[in-house]
Parts: C-alpha cells; structure tokens; sequence
C-alpha cells in the first residue's frame, strides 16, 4: 500500500481545497498505480504481457525507446496494441468514489483514442463529401476530425499518420470551408504532399480571402496555414507574393491586431514574402507596413518584438523601404529604444536595421542625428551629435573593437 498523510494540506489527487481535519491516511492499493509513474491511473491498458498501465505513461515510454518493450517484464513486444483495462478502471472508480469523504476525486472515464482505421475512414468520408460538392457533409466530418485530433497529441499524431493534411487541404480546395481549414490547421506543418495541395493559387486566394474577411479564428487558421506554406522554400513564398489581397490582409493584421499569435504568424509571412523579390518588398512597403510594424513594436512580447524587427531590418535592405523610415520621424528612436532590452536576436536586428539607414548617403546622417536627438535632454542631444561624428571617421575602415566586449555590434561602422 502507498499511504498519504492528510496534515491540512491538498490531496495529491484532488483540485478541491483541503478539509480542515486532522491527520487522515488515504491508502492507494498499488495495483491502482502505474508501474512506471507510481501514480494512480486515470486511464488503465495492458500490454500484450498482460501488464497494465496508465496510457500517458507507456506511450511515452513506447516512444522514447528505438526497440518497444515492457517496462516491467523487459520482453519485446509482439505488437503495440493498449488494451483498455476497464475492469481495473471501473475498480478505481468505485475506490475513488468510496474515498470521496477524504478529498479524492472520482478519475473520469477516459475517451476511446483514435485508431488509424477510424481515422482513414474519417478522413475518406471527407475527401468523397468533397469531391462531390457536398459541403454540409464535408463541414460536418472536418468537424468530427477537429474535435478528435483536439482530444490528445496521440489522436492527432495517428491522424497526421494517415494522411489528414493532404486529405484535409484537397476538401479545402473543393469546398473552401473554415471548419475544413481549421482541422487543417490542427495538422501543422504540413508535410510536402500537403503543401502542394493547398499552394496551388485557387487555395491560396481562398486563404487570402478568409485572413481579410474570415472570423478571428478563421483569419488566424489562415494566416497560419499560409506561414507554413510560405517558410517551406522560397519558390513557394514567390508565388505566394502573387496572390491578390494576401498582402492587404497581413498588414491590416498588423496594424489591427487580433492576437500575439496571428500578429507573429502574419510578420513571418510578411517577411518570407518580401524576402522573395522586390516586388514583394515594393508592395509591402507602399502598403504602409514600415509604420504598421514600428507602432506594432510599442510594448509587444518578445516574440512580436523579435519578429517584427526581422521585418524592418528585411525592408531597410530595399531603397524604397529606408525611404519609409525616413519619413516616419520616431522610427530610429523605436529602433534604439529596442537595443539591448529584448533579446540578443532583437539586439541584431535592430542594430543591423540602424546601419543600413546609416551607410552611404549624408542626409541619411543627419536624418540619424535628428531621429536621435527626440526625447534627450541637451547634454544628451550634443553627445549623439558628437559620437555620430567620431563614427564617422572610421567609417568603411574598421571593425569593432574585438577585444572588448561589444558582443552586440557585429558589423563594421
């Protein structure tokens, strides 16, 4: 028996606050543990040996190990069938529910995983509603597969198994549907096959169309689906470029934010797209997307931070884009007031961002001096202009200083 003492303090198996009682032992039979965690199973399934444990447990154990065995027995395998226990489950129930007076808390009857069977036939039955149009049956079975794949990591791996990110971009492409895109989106990544499927430009402007226009949940799936395709290669995010209205709907989630998580999946995109030719850049930057990602750095999270500094420092490669930030006068301080407090990749960025407004062209200097000078006092004002000057010297002829440790300015002056 594993015994626990009970001192005023929580049940180790109970979320209820703790009974003002005095000492009270709950005794767990340790046939109702799981060999490997020790702790009480909530979900019970033997082995071909006839061992039982707790699902969570042994599949985990099954997947970290290259040759499957029994924890307990150390004999392979014959195969990797779980069995659920139901008799042992309905036991710790009963047990469970006789000890309810001590703060234990009846264990839930688990849900049947997915089995790959089910899941193809699932997934069948949605490709067919797709392909003959019928787009209320195709919603219906996308549903059913969003809600199993939602259940657990195993479900969705055994649907990602069977080939639901194909399956599920092909019912897109017929259907266009966002109860069809959101089970899509519960596959990411996709692997190659599935990319192929929803790249082709039909689905692609389907995707636009529902990041513009599509409810929040809808927008982000789609923004989502679309990072994925576009980071995948650069011929994908070339294409991608094409699509009309995508680049509208990134920007106006950028300068309309819905959440951090779209807000990222849509900098991403925009930074894959416009890394893919100048056009791209172009278009972007005529969008307006310099000021809509400098107001978006404001008092971002790291990550948005991060990404959106990867952006700017991709546009100031672009004459056009450098040109944007000179005729947003806070954009070098949002650039400075970054440095040195986000992380040493934002650190890069923003540094990286700053020498490229900075190198070639006097009035740039200037332009540098003035955006610096906002906000100082005059002490302050008169040291930019300065330091500016000194840098100027050595512009083209040395690196930095390499014996110190300026870890953050990796470049020349």
């Amino acid at each position: 028996m594993w015994r626990t003492r009970r001192q005023g303090l929580r049940n180790p198996f109970s979320d209820a606050a703790p009974r003002p009682t005095s000492d009270i032992d709950v005794s767990v039979p340790t046939h109702f543990r799981c060999p490997i965690s020790l702790d009480l199973m909530k979900d019970p399934v033997t082995l071909s040996t006839g061992i039982t444990y707790d699902r969570q447990s042994i599949e985990t154990w099954l997947d970290s190990g290259s040759t499957p065995t029994c924890p307990v027995t150390n004999l392979p395998l014959d195969n990797l069938d779980l069995i659920p226990n139901h008799t042992t489950r309905r036991m710790i129930q009963d047990w469970c529910v006789k000890n309810r007076s001590l703060g234990i808390e009846r264990i839930p009857t688990p849900r049947v995983p997915v089995t790959g069977t089910d899941a193809s036939e699932l997934l069948a039955r949605a490709s067919q509603a797709a392909a003959r149009g019928d787009r209320e049956r195709c919603r219906d079975l996308a549903e059913k597969v969003r809600a199993l794949a939602k259940e657990s990591e195993r479900n969705r791996r055994c649907f990602v198994a069977r080939g639901a990110g194909p399956s599920l971009a092909r019912a897109f492409a017929a259907c266009a549907d966002e109860a069809v895109l959101s089970a899509l989106a519960l596959m990411l990544p996709l692997d190659e096959s599935a990319r192929a499927e929803i790249k082709n430009p039909s689905s692609m402007e389907r995707l636009a169309w529902v990041s513009r226009h599509g409810d929040l949940s809808g927008r982000l799936n789609a923004v989502r689906v679309i990072k994925d395709v576009v980071s995948s290669d650069k011929a994908s995010a070339a294409s991608a470029a094409g699509i009309e209205g995508l680049a509208e709907a990134l920007v106006e989630i950028i300068r309309e934010p819905i959440s951090p998580q779209t807000t990222k999946a849509s900098l991403i995109t925009v930074f894959f797209l416009a890394a893919s030719n100048e056009a791209a850049a172009l278009k972007f930057v005529r969008l307006g997307v310099v000021g809509a990602v400098l107001e978006a750095l404001g008092e971002a999270e790291r990550g948005v931070c991060e990404k959106s500094l990867a952006v700017l420092d991709g546009l100031a490669e672009t004459e056009a884009g450098r040109r944007a930030f000179y005729e947003h006068e806070l954009a070098v301080p949002a650039l400075v007031k970054k440095m040195l407090r986000v992380s040493d990749a934002a650190t890069e960025y923003a540094v990286s961002t700053l020498w490229k407004l900075c190198k070639g062209k006097r009035e740039e200097e200037k332009y540098m001096v003035g955006a610096l000078q906002v906000g100082c006092g005059e002490t302050t004002k008169e040291r930019a202009s300065e330091l500016l000057k000194m840098l100027n010297a050595y512009r083209g002829r040395e690196e930095c200083i390499d014996s110190m440790d300026f870890k953050y300015l990796k470049r020349p002056f």
